[in-house]
């Protein structure tokens, strides 16, 4: 798993075409097969990914922030909830709070989370790919090639095994 992030997005585009008909192949098999496939997957990718050696979701996404969510951060920073959406998040054009701005506020310059106990629900499920229902989140998983090694790699895989 030697993908360094520099290269990534490049990987992932090249692969995109590939990628895509994985998914079209894995949304004709059945949920509880997919589940087990990429929850294997995304076992021994992670043996290999140090997610503090990468961090780039961190520092090339946000995530969405739920109201339970915020109410949970803000107590955490003991402020209201009211000042913690004005100081650090913004509506995006779905109408969901995200981050005012990338990379993440509370990510460290050693990259660790400064709010990691309470962090949204989105940071601690993220990439989603050791999830149940796999087949309705197929294209963020294809989307996340981009963004995270790990979900690269397990595309890959997926692919290999295809074959």
């Amino acid at each position: 798993m030697g993908l360094n992030l520099e290269d990534l997005k490049k990987e992932a585009y090249a692969a995109s075409k590939s990628n895509k008909k994985v998914v079209q192949a894995l949304k004709k098999k059945k949920g509880n097969v997919v589940d087990a496939l990429f929850k294997k997957e995304h076992e021994k990718a992670f043996k290999c990914i140090d997610c503090l050696k990468c961090a780039n979701c961190c520092k090339t996404t946000g995530p969405l922030f739920t109201n339970k969510d915020i109410d949970r951060i803000s107590k955490h920073l003991k402020m209201k909830s009211g000042k913690f959406v004005d100081r650090y998040l913004k509506l995006d054009e779905d109408a969901d709070y995200v981050l005012q701005s990338v990379p993440c506020t509370f990510l460290g310059a050693d990259n660790y989370c400064s709010i990691y106990e309470v962090r949204p629900k989105a940071c601690a499920e993220f990439p989603h790919t050791n999830r149940s229902k796999q087949l309705q989140i197929l294209n963020l998983a294809l989307k996340n090639t981009e963004v995270c090694p790990a979900v690269f790699e397990i595309f890959e895989q997926i692919k290999t095994q295809s074959k």
